[in-house]
């Protein structure tokens, strides 16, 4: 029987530790600054969760990035209406808060009569067109994720389009849900925008995740749309889509960053 990919939390009770497949580019004592925006994601929508309305927009702010012990999740619902939910959740850390998230739902409903402009289609090709990379076992390095497009997305200079399809649970062994998909995804949106020609420099403060509809399928696109700096801050926007056209889009703020030298 093939083995089950490592998840990124294993439940301790109320608590999530963190497996080492979280550790994130730029200190390997601590965690990935997606593995907090899918957590945070995640415990929302697990526990605001309804049908009848769309997860709209995720805005993730990240203060600090945990090491690898116990983390809890903190909720709040702040608003609850026929048309409109808002919730907060919190990360602590040994008792300390690492970041917040700010969920917003939107009851779906019928749409307004009309036209309305919108972006021609993506013209990028689909996920399998693309040769798949070489499996793990054939890398010195376990991977997060997996790409598919042209070239290397993540340190070129000009507009960078790629797919993107997660490889592990969020939570033990339980499969990932759409919204889940594309929360751990959406940190991918500060080393496409802010990446150039010497690599990433930048260290992403926040993630701000708009969706008009959820995810179908594995595959997440992103086509970088922005990328601003002036004085070591940063800001980046990318499009995100499936295999079916758009289904948002994801923006981030960041600061310039050294790495944590290897000892």
């Amino acid at each position: 029987m093939e083995s089950q990919p490592e998840p990124f939390f294993r439940r301790q009770g109320e608590a999530f530790m963190p497996q080492p497949i979280c550790a994130g580019p730029w200190d390997p004592k601590s965690l990935h600054g997606r593995v907090i925006a899918g957590l945070l994601g995640g415990i929302i929508e697990a526990r605001f969760r309804d049908a009848a309305f769309q997860f709209t927009r995720l805005t993730v702010d990240l203060w600090r990035l945990p090491q690898f012990v116990p983390l809890t999740v903190e909720t709040r619902l702040v608003r609850e209406g026929g048309r409109i939910k808002v919730v907060d959740a919190e990360c602590f850390a040994d008792g300390v808060s690492m970041g917040r998230a700010i969920g917003l739902l939107l009851r779906r409903g019928t749409p307004p009569a009309g036209e309305i402009w919108s972006p021609p289609d993506w013209d990028f090709p689909k996920p399998d067109t693309f040769d798949p990379p070489p499996p793990p076992e054939a890398r010195d390095w376990t991977p997060m994720w997996e790409t598919r497009g042209r070239g290397n997305a993540f340190g070129t200079v000009g507009r960078k389009q790629v797919w993107v399809r997660e490889l592990r649970p969020l939570f033990d062994h339980e499969p990932l849900t759409p919204f889940q998909r594309v929360a751990l995804a959406a940190d991918l949106t500060s080393p496409l925008a802010n990446s150039g020609s010497s690599g990433l420099g930048y260290i992403n403060t926040d993630i701000t995740l708009y969706l008009h509809r959820d995810p179908v399928g594995e595959w997440i696109g992103f086509e970088s749309l922005a990328h601003h700096a002036d004085a070591g801050v940063a800001t980046g926007e990318c499009t995100l889509y499936d295999e079916h056209g758009a289904i948002g889009r994801s923006s981030v703020a960041a600061l310039a960053q050294r790495r944590t030298p290897t000892p």
